[in-house]
């Protein structure tokens, strides 16, 4: 004996369920990158971006602390590197990019 449903199955008189639609399907992975974005992207290139801002800006005389923890002062600005003063007669060479912060004590 067949069920009613499997008689109208066959005889195309009902539904089958719908799916939802791609969109639907994708929302959270959608929801879920829109939220790394905001939370972890944006503000590690907001922060590269004031770093990047905060090395060009830096000129002899500023005081500045190396990612290594050295403080110095800067005596002589290169290409892509600083040369900093680190005690009265020991000067030291760095990379630009190794000056993590300027030096506000001073």
């Amino acid at each position: 004996m067949i069920s009613t449903l499997q008689t109208l199955i066959v005889l195309g008189q009902a539904e089958a369920p719908q799916q939802p639609s791609m969109l639907w399907q994708l929302m959270p992975f959608i929801l879920l990158m829109v939220g790394f974005w905001f939370l972890l992207i944006q503000p590690q290139r907001k922060k590269q971006k004031e770093h990047q801002r905060m090395l060009t800006e830096l000129k002899v005389g500023d005081a500045v602390v190396t990612a290594g923890g050295i403080c110095g002062v800067i005596t002589q600005v290169k290409k892509d590197r600083f040369q900093i003063k680190v005690d009265d007669s020991t000067r030291m060479e760095v990379i630009k990019s190794s000056v993590q912060s300027r030096d506000t004590k001073e």
